[in-house]
Formats: C-alpha cells, sequence, structure tokens
C-alpha cells in the first residue's frame, strides 16, 4: 500500500473514531465536550478523505449516520421516513456553489423559490398524530430509530394533543423542541440557588430535559418547540410546496417559528442571512445558522437525496459562537471600585467573527466551579457584543503541567491587601485613591457623558494625566492649564485649549450627575437620581445614617452601606470638598425639578421597548424617551406605564397585553414624540 494511502487510512480510522466519541457524547449522554464548529470540521475532513478515498468506505463511518443508537432506557421507534440531517455550508461562496449544483441537476437555470428559516440550537423530533390526536412523539436517534419521548414531549406547552380544523387520518410532524433563552437563564439562577451544576447551553437544557425517565422532571423544564416539516400525511389535503405545508400545519394548531420566509433566488436567501445574523441577539433562543429549503415538493422529488442528506436542502451556518483553545495564563484585573476580576489569557482563536485572545473569567467562584487551570484546553463563547468568556474545559486534554488558579494576596497593581467580603464572590484592592489602576478608572468614569460628560477627556488622556502625576484625584482636573494639557502626547495648542475649555465648562453640573460621577459602588444613573431627589442639598445626604438611606425607594441595606462608607471615609469628603473649592456646583435640587417638570412631560413614567422599529433604531427612541423623562426599563411588570411594540416583538408584548398594560406601536410612539416635543 502506497505511503500517503497509509497515512490517509490511519487519519480516517482516527476521524472516524473521535466521531464516534463526540456523537457518543452529544446524542447519548448530553455531555459535549468540543463546540459545534470543532465538530463541523472534523466531519468536513472526514467526508473529504473518503471522497478522495472511496476504498476505505465503512457503513458505520459517521458520515454514513445521523446520530447514534438509542440508549435501553427508552422504547426503540423506526422512523417510517428517515429523518435526515442536513449538509452545512459556512461562506457564500459554497452557498453560490450549493444553488448551481441544484440547478445543474434541474437542468434548469432558472432562479429557484426556496424557504428560508432559522437554524435552531435544539433537539429534533418526530410527533405522530392518529386521528387528530397525539400518539407518539420520538427523538432522530440514528435517523433509521429513534427514541420514544412522547411522556416528555406531552408535557411541552408548545405541542398540542389534539388538533383544530379537519385533520388527516395520520399525521407525522417534525419540528425542533429547545429552551428559550430567557428560561434558560431562569433555570440556571435556580440551580445556583439550589447548590445544582447550571447548564453549559441551552442546547444542553433542551437534550437533558427530554431525556428524563421521570416526565414530571421535564414539565418543570421551559421548554418550547417550533415546527418544521411534514413527515408521513395520509388522509390530508395534497400539498405541493413547503410554505404550503407550514401554512397547513399553523391551521391544524402548530406553532411556526415567525421569521420563516419564501426566498427568490439564492441571493434572496444570502439576504434573509445577513438580516437573521444582525437580529441574532434580540430572537429570544438561539440559531447556529439558517436553513434553505427548495419550495416546491416535484423539485425536491427529483433532486432526491444521498445517504445522510437530501440534496434539496442547506444549513447556512453562522460563525461559531463557541470555539476551543488554550487557557496560556490568568492575570487579574483592577476596577474603578477597587474589585479584582480574573481575566484569561488566550491563545488568539477567531469566534463570533472576531478574534479573541481575552476572555473573562468572573470571579473566583467561577474559576472553581469550571475547575479551570492554566494550560486547559476551554471552549470559549462570545455571542453577539457579550464579552468573550470561558464557559467550559476540555478535561480529556489536561496537560499533567496544568496549574490550579489562586487569588492574589495582594493588589496586582499597587500591592494594598486584598479583601472578600463575606458572602460574596468578588475580592477588592484596599487601596482605594493610593491605587493608580482604581484611580485611572475613576477618573474615566467621573469624565464620562453620563457623569460629568468632559468632552475630549478620553481614556488615553486619563492614563498619561496619572503616569505622569499631573492627577491624583479628579479636583485635580480643574486645575490644569493649557500648557500641561499641550505636553500631552498627541495634543496640539488647539485641542489642549478645547479641552480645557470642555473641563471648566464641567463645573455646572447636576447633582445627580455629580453623584454618579462619585463611582460610589452599587450607585449607577437611577440610584444617583433617587438620592438626588430625596435629599434637600449635598449637606444633607452626606451626614445621612443607613437607617434614614434604607427609607429611601430602591435602596436596599448593601447600597445604604455602600453609600454611608463612601461619605463616612475623610479623604473622600476632602475630594469633594476640593471640588467645590474648584467651582463644582449645580443648583439646588428644587429648583432643577421644577426647571425641568415642564420639559419632562414623562417624568416617573416606567416604559419598555421591544421589536424592531423603522424609523430610528431602540437606542435612539429610548433616548428620546428619557429626554421627556421617562424610564426605560428591560422587563415588563405591573409598575410599566406603557410598551412600544415594533415589527416581530416577542414575549415583552404577550406579558403587556396580559397585564392590561397600554402598548404603542411605532405610529404612536411617534405621535407621541411629537405630541409632547412640540
Amino acid at each position: 500500500m502506497p505511503e500517503n494511502n497509509t497515512k490517509a487510512h490511519q487519519r480516517i480510522d482516527s476521524l472516524r473514531a473521535q466521531l464516534h466519541e463526540h456523537n457518543h457524547r452529544y446524542y447519548i449522554l448530553d455531555q459535549p465536550e468540543i463546540p459545534d464548529a470543532e465538530y463541523d470540521r472534523l466531519l468536513q475532513e472526514l467526508l473529504a478523505l473518503e471522497t478522495d478515498y472511496p476504498e476505505y468506505f465503512d457503513p458505520n463511518s459517521p458520515s454514513q449516520r445521523v446520530g447514534s443508537p438509542v440508549l435501553d432506557q427508552f422504547a426503540t421507534v423506526t422512523h417510517e421516513l428517515p429523518m435526515l440531517s442536513l449538509g452545512n455550508v459556512f461562506t457564500e461562496e459554497e452557498a453560490l456553489a450549493f444553488d448551481q449544483r441544484l440547478k445543474d441537476r434541474l437542468d434548469d437555470e432558472q432562479e429557484i423559490t426556496y424557504v428560508c428559516e432559522p437554524k435552531l440550537d435544539g433537539i429534533a423530533v418526530s410527533i405522530l398524530y392518529e386521528k387528530g390526536r397525539f400518539a407518539r412523539a420520538a427523538t432522530r436517534g440514528d435517523g433509521s430509530q429513534g427514541e420514544d419521548i412522547s411522556a416528555n414531549v406531552r408535557t411541552i406547552p408548545a405541542v398540542p394533543l389534539s388538533l383544530h380544523n379537519g385533520w388527516p387520518e395520520r399525521l407525522e410532524v417534525r419540528g425542533e423542541i429547545f429552551m428559550p433563552l430567557a428560561g434558560f437563564e431562569s433555570y440556571n439562577k435556580q440551580a445556583l440557588a439550589r447548590g445544582e451544576k447550571p447548564f453549559i447551553n441551552p442546547r444542553n437544557a433542551a437534550a437533558g430535559s427530554l431525556r428524563q425517565l421521570d416526565s414530571k422532571v421535564t414539565a418543570q423544564r421551559p421548554l418550547d418547540m417550533y415546527c418544521y416539516a411534514i413527515g408521513v400525511i395520509s388522509g390530508g389535503p395534497v400539498l405541493t410546496s413547503q410554505f404550503a405545508a407550514l401554512q397547513y400545519l399553523a391551521s391544524l394548531g402548530f406553532k411556526l417559528n415567525s421569521e420563516v420566509e419564501r426566498a427568490t433566488g439564492i441571493h434572496g436567501c444570502l439576504a434573509y442571512y445577513q438580516r437573521l445574523q444582525r437580529r441574532r441577539a434580540d430572537l429570544g433562543y438561539e440559531i447556529d445558522g439558517v436553513v434553505y429549503k427548495v419550495d416546491d415538493f416535484e423539485r425536491q422529488r427529483l433532486l432526491g437525496s444521498i445517504s445522510r442528506s437530501p440534496r434539496w436542502a442547506s444549513a447556512h451556518k453562522f460563525p461559531a459562537q463557541e470555539e476551543m483553545t488554550q487557557l496560556l495564563a490568568v492575570e487579574f484585573q483592577v476596577g474603578r471600585t477597587g474589585a479584582i476580576t480574573p481575566v484569561a489569557r488566550l491563545e488568539p482563536v477567531f469566534v463570533g467573527g472576531v478574534t479573541v485572545s481575552n476572555a473573562t473569567l468572573h470571579n473566583m467562584d467561577e474559576i472553581e466551579r469550571l475547575d479551570v487551570r492554566t494550560g486547559d484546553t476551554v471552549i470559549v463563547r462570545r455571542a453577539g457584543d457579550v464579552i468573550p468568556q470561558v464557559v467550559a474545559v476540555v478535561e480529556s486534554r489536561r496537560p499533567a503541567a496544568a496549574e490550579t488558579i489562586k487569588p492574589p494576596g495582594k493588589c496586582p497593581v499597587c500591592g494594598s491587601p486584598v479583601s472578600r467580603d463575606e458572602g460574596a464572590a468578588v475580592y477588592r484592592c484596599s487601596g482605594g485613591l493610593v491605587c493608580s489602576a482604581q484611580r485611572k478608572e475613576s477618573l474615566k468614569h467621573f469624565a464620562s457623558r453620563k457623569a460629568m460628560d468632559i468632552d475630549g477627556l478620553g481614556d488615553k488622556l486619563v492614563e498619561q494625566l496619572v503616569e505622569r502625576e499631573l492627577v491624583t484625584t479628579p479636583a485635580d482636573l480643574y486645575g490644569l492649564t493649557v500648557e500641561q494639557l499641550a505636553s500631552l502626547d498627541r495634543m496640539a495648542e488647539k485641542s489642549a485649549s478645547n479641552l480645557s475649555e470642555a473641563i471648566q465648562a464641567s463645573k455646572q453640573t447636576s447633582l445627580p450627575r455629580f453623584l454618579y460621577a462619585l463611582g460610589i459602588r452599587e450607585v449607577g444613573e437611577a440610584t444617583a437620581l433617587s438620592l438626588a431627589n430625596e435629599f434637600a442639598d449635598l449637606d444633607a445626604l452626606l451626614g445621612a445614617s443607613v437607617e434614614r438611606l434604607e427609607e429611601i425607594n430602591d435602596i436596599g441595606p448593601v447600597v445604604a452601606h455602600f453609600v454611608h462608607e463612601f461619605f463616612a471615609n475623610p479623604d473622600n469628603l476632602q475630594v469633594i470638598q476640593s471640588l467645590q473649592d474648584a467651582g463644582v456646583c449645580w443648583p439646588t435640587r428644587q429648583a432643577e425639578l421644577r426647571s425641568t417638570q415642564a420639559a419632562q412631560p414623562l417624568a416617573g413614567q416606567s416604559v419598555v421597548l421591544t421589536g424592531s422599529l423603522d424609523t430610528m433604531t431602540r437606542d435612539q427612541a429610548a433616548q428620546k424617551l428619557q429626554n421627556l423623562g421617562a424610564k426605560v426599563v428591560a422587563s415588563v411588570s405591573g409598575k410599566t406605564s406603557f410598551v412600544v411594540a415594533g415589527e416581530k416583538a416577542g414575549s415583552k408584548l404577550v406579558k403587556a397585553e396580559a397585564l392590561g398594560i397600554t402598548v404603542l406601536d411605532e405610529a404612536g410612539l411617534l405621535a407621541l414624540l411629537d405630541r409632547e416635543d412640540s
């Protein structure tokens, strides 16, 4: 046997062994060890080698099967029509090639009509109905045989137990069971509170829930389902297209994904892909791509299938949100409040559309929960604009030299002792203003837009001012000369003059902004506003006891303690006095409230935004509402004044309607803004 063939045979055997193991962990144990992207790469490599070396064909290769054998604990179900998997494309070029292959096979260059839908990251199931009543549900299994999970699927509210509107004699429906993100996050919080291990991701959560031997456990899990196809039907209407089949399923009472669309030609599909990728973070459930299906059933029949997947459909995968890489080291960063955060330094890896070399580890509790060590192979997740984070360890790849991560005994910046509040997960530096890390971050916060709003004083300039010892407290900013500012790197005379004017202009502020700018622990904009509204002036706040602070709405014992502790510190009082001596001032709160009352007709109202708007972004709408005095919040409650619902509004709209809360569409919002602005 030629040497190249021997190496290829060895690699094929190795890939098959790895994929069998990963299939077992994914489908049987519900404990995947590698990200989907890594699995896809291994499978693509195997498919390419098997194509180049057909003499090594093996009917039991992972490339010839869709999943893994069923477990003994569940009864076995044989699918009347195999539940095939989907082929994948990863780039626009591959999508174009997929479309061209179909045209070539059909011998027709006319544009193909496709049905496009989100590719949910859940569990595929088959549900059989006989005479309109739920009869059985099964997993995909190996594509030919699955597991009977009827008792568990019956507990899912989205699955109808009886059908509407003249059902067929027999109907097999296929769909995806998944756990919405809100339910996943809520479940994990409860699991951590009970001392249980949380799920790694929603897909794991759905799989684990469906594989419970006790259906009462499944019933407690927040599962949902969207239907996407008909498998077998008898005694029903003649359906000629995928889109018509979905509409028929909807008429019978099945839940369909609202994002499903028809598209003309592959360019229509690609436009759909781009739109959904932009909206991915707002969907409320996890998807890892989109699916393109030829709409016409006759064309599907002509195109046929190969052993593993239909030729007439393909998944177009998004850039992976999870990837595998090595943890090289852990560094500890100090924030403006002294919080010490562990940061993972990683072997650079492309994930979520960007190259990631750093990821958050949150705190020492999270490090201990993950049992992560330097040298480990880890799974890194980056979803949308979320900061990359380490979510799991691939323990089978742990090197012998992997080192346990220990919390720092001293501040890594100033060397001051490190402490940990009782019952808290965060370690903190005790250095306060003597710690240059806190000094830099405190000054950046002080100058930020929502605080003192010093235009032009960016992070790089703050770092230079601290490093050159020109500024040690916020009060020192107001003593800087144009000459000192001009001496900084990349600062010309004109820029220095503009910055000096901006610093002086910031002296005229408001009490809520000033309190927020001080950087008191747990005091954000809303809490700063509550404090300013409660006390007549700053002196009254400085002398307030913990008990008095606790009497204020939205301020509990913890925040009250932090506020009192801050104002009891002589160094902090000295900084405040120095700021006032430098000319920082604000109108009395009563005068400020009188002057803004007329200009803020929505003061005291709580508003929720949901869905997409055509005339502005949601951030722009929020800013306009806030300018009128409204408080824009994330969730609907009994205290919500009204909800603005754009297109494809989701669960927030449903909750608002259930609570009887006023709902404005985009036209109503524009009318409100126009009326109140006039």
